[in-house]
């Protein structure tokens, strides 16, 4: 169940370390890419269901939460750099996942790879060790400096409260890392925040919170630990949770509005949001935690909701095949004219395809509805090719146009697309290297060796970023996590490699 926070401006790379909610993420993935993965003989397999499209806005200091993206001038789609237009490839639907392919499960995932395993190799083992190493070093500086907070700010060795996640310590980082605290095996640490919970977390708080960074972070947070752990304590709170953000759905329409007081129940949207509608990439991406709470609890109130949300978006018009990125909540129709596999829509399409995954393979519209969505990007040339290098990028789309530029946050799309194919010779499985070769060519474009967070194609340039306000990273793992599902599936060395030079830039930086 997936992750991110829609990140806040720092002036250089160091302080870029404060994120600390990210720096969790990014670790688990990079443990899990560092694992042993090689012996085919071990037990069941299984796909994790939670992992996060990231979600960034800076900050808004007109609404004290979160302000619209950076928007980069559209050019006009040209022929020569959209796709032919090639049929989506049907996944195969079964009632049990075992009777999948191979290849849908990628390599068997063990024990040893969720807790505890020591790889064969000694590198890799060396490897995996510096990244648990790095979890432990920013999991000790929270616990020491910001116990209980939500995140570390590590200059001034203080707690910090980012707008996006209220104005009081709710542990957000605390809870974001318990996931990657149990596969880590750093049962010390996973305890003492478990007690912390249950001594010290009230959500009985006036505080006006993200529902979407609350889904993700908290309620998938507190989902996760106690899938691994099925300590009470972890359920409760969540069940605790999510009741306080149901009245957000309140609406005429069962669309939650993005924003909502946790001890009042009052709810609105971002003043900056388009007419002030509810945001796809929010409303879309709770599907998974609501589901999987109602199935632990038998409650049914938490899927209804979000049922509710899929029905609305099944019947609703889509213009040229799109989900656009904004939704009215009273009326159900669309704001403005933006569509993409950026912020505000991203994680929406995840979620789709995971949600299938995770319910093995049942949920046949959630597959529907991701590879109609795909077929209309690609209608539309959201997938583009640039004129220097021939790299394939996804661009931004408003009616008519599609930018000639990619943000770090879709990144992700070359994971998903691998996770979403039905084969290696699927074109979207290609089309997920590619563009995972191109996330990379960003970061190499860079003197550090990150990516910067927009970067854009011309007739001679290619995934550069051009103006100073794109040049910055933020600690994002989307890439990373296109690395990771790239090795699962083509044990290809060098996704490992790309992953280590990002570890090796963060420590020297750091």
């Amino acid at each position: 169940m997936k992750v991110r926070i829609r990140g806040f401006r720092c002036r250089r790379v160091l302080l870029l370390i404060s994120t600390i909610l990210i720096v969790l993420l990014l670790t688990s993935f990079l443990a899990s890419l560092f694992d042993e993965t090689d012996n085919k003989s071990s037990a069941s397999s299984s796909i994790s269901s939670k992992v996060a499209p990231v979600v960034n806005h800076p900050e808004s200091e007109q609404d004290h939460q979160i302000q619209a993206p950076v928007q980069v001038p559209p050019v006009i789609s040209s022929d020569e750099n959209v796709l032919p237009k090639i049929p989506v490839k049907q996944s195969p639907v079964s009632e049990s996942p075992s009777s999948l392919n191979v290849f849908k499960l990628g390599t068997p995932v063990t024990q040893d790879e969720t807790q505890g395993g020591n790889p064969s190799n000694i590198t890799v083992s060396k490897m995996r060790d510096k990244v648990r190493e790095m979890m432990k070093f920013a999991w000790d500086g929270y616990a020491a400096y910001a116990w209980g907070s939500n995140e570390l700010k590590p200059i001034s060795k203080s707690g910090h409260l980012p707008s996006v996640l209220g104005n009081i310590p709710l542990g957000a980082s605390l809870i974001d890392g318990l996931d990657t605290l149990y596969m880590m095996n750093l049962n010390k640490e996973f305890n003492a925040a478990v007690e912390w919970i249950e001594n010290s977390l009230d959500f009985s708080q006036p505080s006006v919170v993200s529902v979407f960074e609350f889904n993700i972070r908290y309620l998938g947070g507190l989902l996760s630990a106690y899938t691994f752990a099925r300590k009470p304590i972890l359920l409760n709170k969540a069940v605790e949770l999510a009741q306080r953000l149901l009245p957000a759905f309140e609406t005429p329409s069962g669309i939650p509005m993005s924003l909502v007081n946790l001890k009042t129940g009052d709810k609105r949207n971002f003043i900056w949001a388009s007419s002030r509608c509810s945001i796809l990439s929010e409303f879309g991406t709770l599907h998974m935690e609501f589901k999987y709470l109602s199935e632990l609890t038998g409650n049914p109130v938490y899927a209804e909701k979000v049922d509710n949300i899929r029905k609305i978006l099944q019947e609703v018009d889509r213009p040229n095949g799109l989900f656009l990125n904004y939704m009215d909540p009273h009326t159900k129709s669309w704001c403005g004219n933006e569509a993409g596999l950026s912020a505000l829509g991203d994680s929406f399409y995840e979620y789709l395809l995971k949600e299938w995954i995770r319910t093995g393979y049942r949920d046949k519209k959630a597959l529907e509805l991701y590879n109609s969505s795909l077929e209309a990007f690609q209608r539309v040339g959201l997938f583009r090719r640039s004129s220097r290098d021939n790299l394939l990028y996804v661009g931004n789309y408003k009616i008519g146009s599609v930018t000639n530029s990619m943000d770090h946050l879709a990144c992700f799309v070359g994971g998903m697309l691998a996770l979403g194919a039905s084969d290696k010779n699927d074109p979207w499985f290609q089309r997920g290297v590619e563009v995972t070769e191109t996330c990379r060519r960003s970061y190499a474009s860079t003197s550090l060796g990150l990516g910067p967070e927009i970067f854009s194609f011309t007739e001679d340039l290619s995934a550069i970023a051009i103006s100073k306000s794109h040049k910055h990273y933020l600690l994002r793992p989307e890439t990373v996590e296109s690395y990771f599902y790239l090795w699962r599936f083509t044990k290809d060395p060098k996704y490992r490699d790309w992953a280590w030079d990002v570890v090796q830039v963060i420590l020297k930086v750091s």
